[in-house]
């Protein structure tokens, strides 16, 4: 199978701070590629030097077959980017922003008005083409900034946070969106995001990056299987008590404590519950919920990074929303 993306030791350095160290990897053509990693992890700063914002320190890569550093702007033609801040001008109307894009990349003037269309198509905003920006919904907004990015038809689409701050049933739609889209254009997607949910629903594998490394990179049922064993969420009068008796007592090295629960991974978790109760019972701690569940995709990320990833909107040293306006150059 070819690769949309390969890299091989690609590092990034500042003095003696390793942001990305020696990585490799490949991202196969027509898959979504979730990359996930903690504040600092290293992920945008690889996803910059994928798209020719920053260059590497050492190591290469390449995106859809040309070199990033020395074939730039061919990569960047085979690229779409779409960041997390807002990136589109809302007092220009839809048709106007896509038309600037469209001219950005240069897309054939003989084409834009067709390839116009047919992205405002795509995006289900026909009827909304003439309006400002200003007159969207933040869904609606988020719709036409993908299109933006598939304007010049590219082989590799970037989305870096494509849901943040949207509801719940605008993001369900964005997903079934970018799934569709995928499909129907037969492209390459790198999806960076916080929401596990969306990692897991929407990417064929997720690599997961601490400290400038990829830890682990499977599917995300693989990654989920990996933890070998039932997650016990259990919630008492006195969680951190708790946490010490069971290890104590029955051996739990696997425990964590959430903002109002302690989570404790073990094996045959249904056979564990009942000694649970019993020991908090004879040691006066309450208990007010104990749910038995499958992992999920943030206790992997818990288990491989030691931390839960953050809903905040800090980014790394070179963040993309920072230095997009770069892109394009």
């Amino acid at each position: 199978m070819t690769h949309a993306i390969e890299t091989h030791q690609l590092t990034k350095r500042y003095n003696s701070f390793k942001a990305v160290d020696n990585l490799n990897v490949s991202v196969d053509n027509g898959e979504i590629f979730g990359l996930l990693g903690p504040n600092g992890a290293g992920k945008t700063t690889t996803v910059s030097m994928l798209c020719t914002i920053l260059k590497p320190s050492s190591g290469t890569a390449t995106v859809d077959g040309y070199d990033i550093v020395k074939e730039s702007g061919k990569v960047r033609k085979s690229i779409g980017i779409v960041f997390q801040d807002p990136s589109i001008d809302d007092r220009l109307t839809g048709r106007e922003n896509l038309l600037m894009h469209a001219n950005l990349y240069s897309v054939p003037v003989s084409m834009q008005r067709e390839r116009i269309e047919e992205v405002l198509k795509l995006v289900e905003l026909e009827d909304r083409a003439d309006d400002l920006l200003r007159t969207y919904s933040g869904g609606m907004r988020r719709r036409l900034e993908i299109g933006r990015g598939l304007i010049h038809q590219p082989k590799v689409l970037f989305l870096d946070e494509p849901t943040v701050g949207l509801d719940p049933q605008t993001r369900d739609h964005i997903w079934r969106y970018i799934k569709d889209l995928k499909e129907a254009n037969d492209i390459t997607v790198v999806l960076t995001t916080h929401y596990m949910d969306e990692a897991d629903r929407l990417s064929d594998r997720i690599a997961i990056m601490d400290h400038g490394k990829i830890v682990v990179l499977d599917t995300p049922q693989k990654l989920k299987e990996t933890l070998e064993g039932d997650v016990i969420a259990i919630k008492s009068n006195n969680n951190k008590a708790l946490m010490e008796l069971l290890t104590k007592w029955l051996g739990f090295a696997n425990q964590r404590l959430e903002k109002d629960s302690l989570e404790v991974t073990v094996p045959n978790g249904r056979n564990i519950m009942p000694r649970i109760v019993e020991l908090a019972n004879q040691n006066s701690i309450y208990i007010e919920s104990i749910v038995l569940r499958e992992p999920n995709l943030e206790d992997v990320f818990l288990h491989y990074t030691g931390s839960s990833i953050r809903e905040d909107t800090t980014k790394e040293l070179y963040g993309l929303s920072a230095i997009h306006r770069r892109a394009i150059r």
